[in-house]
């Protein structure tokens, strides 16, 4: 048999003894759907409804002209109303005629004291009726706005058998309440459970008792649940929205207020709890606000989403300091799509784009459909130029591929605004003007393309893609070269080694040096060809040398970060390259940087290993200009050390230049490494490192990088082996 829950008590005092009344005050109603009114009344609601709702006495707020605004369950069951909505009825037509003027007078009273008034009168619970009064005690106060008037009826002492606080009346109201009412001992199992709650979760009573309320609920819940029933038991109020799970697994989302019960010594005894069903209301608000936020078509954020998040990621930036890049796209001949195969199928090429340019972007940036074909994306925080024109590149590219309609196919393309944070604007508004604006220069340019806003990183732009294109042409017509700068032993003077340097033949530029055109090749991925054919035009060379000048010559290639960190199918065809040219280990030797030897990345550690493999050595570039640490030249193996060009100059300007070189020298050579020195260009540079014990040399003072042909006269001159 289920128990009748314990009363409600309010905070540090019973709800009607008179002592302050801590009684809520009547809200102010407002049609406004967002309105401070209606949240205002919400919060008083709530308020009301965890104190008050199922006190064990009649409770009553009324407004100033006498209606009743808010009751309880026992007043409404005394006099018959609806608890949610009384309608316009006049506490005083409840009042016995010959009492109506002392009721009166009460009111005055009540409305110009701040402390409580008490008055004994009698009334009819069915007005209009000659039925004999009940002898009942109003207690009364004003709330501390002067907006409504709090009233708590009780019996007259042994006279007011409709109001007798016995357990079975008590029974009877909380089990046809409208709300569940839940009640939890000491340690959270149910100890009881009205009708109402049981129907909610569609189980029976009996199935619930003695079962814990979390196991009603998902880990979510469970959380919020225990947090909640702990602050409420340090005196801290809450209401929170929690969700439950029926027994047949459908959500039931209800708003849950929890009051601890404590015994006359203060013990905690478990708590109740008052639980409404909002499932339809919040999935009605879920409905709307998808629908105010969300595309129906794509499914992306909408446009007010979209300027929403705009604003945010540029207030971000801001605080930050950082960039971002807004990209517009406007996909080309769609309205052909729509009028030649229909809406249907034009949606479903929305759809299809919409996802081949999130999958072309970080989770993390923004992707909306402002509407019709126009797109838009949020790169934030972007660094370069080079990696937001990767982006654009790869969206232009996939979105000009055919469409698959179902048993059509469509083929539209795309053309993109691009507008930076802050350079281009600050405000999210013209920002998006600014991209929109570069969108229709894309294309006014032939679609099919992009533009940025500003003009000179437009020509920036424009400049970028012609060298790639041109590079590809030049790797397709060998316009590319390879050039050989001497590395000659300071022991007897002798070319030991070569570095091989890159050269573009350009057919209207000239010869161009690496700095000129390699960053846009690292760019755009085309730097991996670039480096595969130098490294096949450096094994061809040095086997000749080889076979010429002695089986010791070694080419050292330099490789870019860029190409550590690619795949390593990329080189899979070097090892058989070399076997077919016959070369012994170590003739050919990779260079790289201080600061690849840093980069964490997992591919960078996996390539030097398989160059350590494929036979090839490794040379330190540039040491002594970076944080290069000694663990590092250890746990790679380095085979030769290459002290930077700045160091080197420094030589002769003083006796620290001269120190630091000693000891990078001295330092490498009891690790087992061989030592280079770059950019060598007085004859007091080059004694001064061998007599501080340096193994080799390279710069202007023996010769610049030269066409194999040249470095081939150099070779032949000296004397042989």
């Amino acid at each position: 048999m289920d128990k009748p829950p314990h009363a409600v008590p309010a905070p540090d005092s019973s709800p009607y003894d008179g002592a302050g009344l801590p009684l809520p005050s009547t809200p102010l109603l407002d049609d406004g759907v967002f309105s401070p009114g209606r949240i205002k009344l919400e919060r008083e609601q709530a308020y009301f409804n965890d104190l008050y709702l199922l006190a064990p006495v009649a409770y009553f707020v009324l407004g100033l002209d006498g209606v009743i605004v808010q009751l309880n369950l026992v007043a409404a069951e005394l006099f018959g109303l609806a608890r949610g909505r009384p309608g316009h009825v006049l506490f005083r037509s409840y009042v016995h005629e010959a009492f109506r003027h002392d009721y009166d007078q009460f009111v005055q009273r009540v409305l110009n004291s701040s402390e409580p008034e008490r008055i004994q009168l009698q009334v009819r619970p069915h007005p209009g009726t000659q039925e004999a009064g009940l002898p009942v005690s109003l207690l009364g106060s004003a709330d501390p706005n002067g907006q409504a008037l709090r009233l708590v009826l009780e019996q007259a002492e042994g006279k007011l058998a409709a109001l007798e606080r016995s357990e079975e009346r008590f029974r009877r109201i909380v089990h046809s309440a409208e709300e569940g009412i839940w009640e939890i001992d000491a340690q959270a199992l149910t100890s009881f459970v009205n009708p109402k709650m049981a129907h909610m979760l569609g189980c029976q009573i009996e199935d619930m008792l003695g079962q814990p309320l979390a196991a009603f609920m998902d880990d979510e819940g469970r959380a919020i649940l225990e947090r909640n029933i702990a602050r409420r038991q340090d005196g801290i109020a809450e209401r929170h929205e929690f969700k439950f799970v029926r027994r047949d697994g459908s959500a039931l989302w209800a708003t849950l207020a929890t009051n601890p019960i404590f015994d006359a010594g203060g013990s905690y005894l478990g708590a109740l709890a008052l639980v409404g069903d909002i499932t339809a209301q919040r999935e009605a608000s879920g409905r709307i606000w998808q629908q105010a936020n969300f595309d129906q078509v794509t499914g992306l954020p909408n446009r007010h989403m979209f300027l929403d998040r705009l604003h945010n990621e540029t207030r971000r930036a801001k605080r930050e300091g950082t960039c971002l890049a807004l990209l517009f796209i406007d996909l080309d001949n769609f309205k052909q799509v729509n009028d030649s195969l229909g809406h249907e199928k034009g949606d479903t090429l929305l759809r299809q784009a919409a996802r081949r340019i999130s999958e072309r972007v970080r989770a993390t940036d923004t992707v909306a459909r402002l509407g019709g074909d126009e797109f838009t994306v949020i790169l934030a925080g972007v660094g370069q130029l080079a990696g937001i024109e990767r982006v654009v590149q790869d969206l232009v590219t996939a979105l000009a591929m055919p469409f698959a309609l179902d048993d059509d196919s469509a083929q539209v393309s795309a053309s993109v605004g691009v507008a930076l944070y802050p350079a281009d604007a600050e405000a999210a508004e013209i920002l998006l003007r600014h991209a929109d604006q570069a969108m229709y220069a894309a294309k006014n340019a032939g679609r099919n393309g992009y533009r940025y806003f500003t003009p000179a990183l437009q020509q920036a732009a424009e400049l970028r893609r012609n060298t790639v294109r041109e590079m590809r042409l030049a790797l397709a017509q060998e316009q590319f070269e390879v050039h050989y700068q001497p590395i000659v032993s300071l022991h007897d003077g002798a070319i030991a080694r070569a570095e091989a340097l890159l050269r573009w033949r350009h057919p209207l530029r000239g010869l161009l040096a690496p700095a000129e055109f390699i960053a846009f090749a690292e760019a755009n991925g085309l730097i991996t060809d670039i480096g595969d054919w130098v490294f096949r035009q450096a094994v061809r060379q040095a086997q000749q040398w080889q076979v010429a000048y002695g089986s010791g010559f070694q080419i050292s290639i330099n490789k870019s970060p860029v190409e550590f960190r690619g795949d390593a199918a990329l080189y899979q065809g070097w090892p058989d390259h070399l076997r077919r040219e016959g070369l012994p280990p170590g003739a050919i030797v990779i260079e790289t940087t201080e600061g690849v030897l840093l980069d964490e990345a997992r591919q960078v550690g996996e390539r030097l290993r398989q160059f350590r493999a494929m036979g090839l050595a490794l040379a330190l570039d540039d040491f002594g200009s970076g944080q290069t640490s000694l663990a590092c030249l250890q746990k790679f193996d380095i085979d030769f050390l290459k002290i930077d060009r700045s160091l080197v100059g420094a030589l002769g300007q003083g006796d620290a230049g001269l120190a630091l070189c000693e000891a990078i020298i001295a330092l490498a050579q009891r690790l087992g490494l061989k030592v280079v020195a770059e950019g060598v260009e007085t004859a007091q540079q080059r004694d001064l490192l061998r007599a501080a014990g340096c193994d080799y040399a390279q710069g202007f003072l023996f010769a610049g990088a030269l066409p194999a042909p040249q470095m081939e006269r150099l070779l032949s001159a000296q004397p042989a082996a």
